[in-house]
């Protein structure tokens, strides 16, 4: 009697159909640049402490930054590189990530009466393009899903 083989889950329809979708959702121009655009803010939102200044007076905020500037470079690059078809998925964390680092000063420093300008407008600046080029990259997954 022959034997019989099932096809793997990564061979079923549905599943090529949604890698295909995400496939060309990513590789428009747009989408890469933004993709682009995102790994650099996450990298200077992880060295903004280092490249701004804050990293010995508010020492918390520079290791919060440091963090949330790694996830974001991961999320926003799709692991660098492994799953670059599939990285708009990801960018609503990404997203949620680059509101977060705007009101992180505020909320990691505690009840200082005084921030430095700096600080402030380093991270509002990096964390409002870091929401945009993660909004972004999502609306393009979800245009692409939306034209099929």
């Amino acid at each position: 009697m022959a034997e019989r083989t099932v096809p793997g889950i990564e061979e079923h329809p549905d599943i090529l159909a949604l890698r295909a979708l995400s496939e060309r959702a990513a590789t428009t121009r747009t989408a890469q640049i933004c993709e682009g655009l995102g790994l650099l803010a996450g990298l200077y939102l992880a060295a903004s402490a280092w490249i701004v200044g804050f990293d010995a007076t508010l020492p918390t905020l520079a290791v919060t930054n440091l963090i949330a500037g790694l996830a974001y470079a991961f999320l926003m690059s799709g692991g660098f590189g492994s799953a670059f078809e599939r990285t708009h998925a990801m960018s609503w964390a990404a997203a949620g990530i680059g509101v977060w680092t705007v009101i992180a000063p505020f909320v990691v420093s505690g009840a200082r009466s005084s921030h430095p300008a700096a600080e402030i407008v380093s991270n509002a600046v990096v964390g409002g393009l870091a929401f945009v080029f993660a909004v972004t990259t999502g609306m393009l997954g979800l245009r692409a899903r939306r034209m099929t």
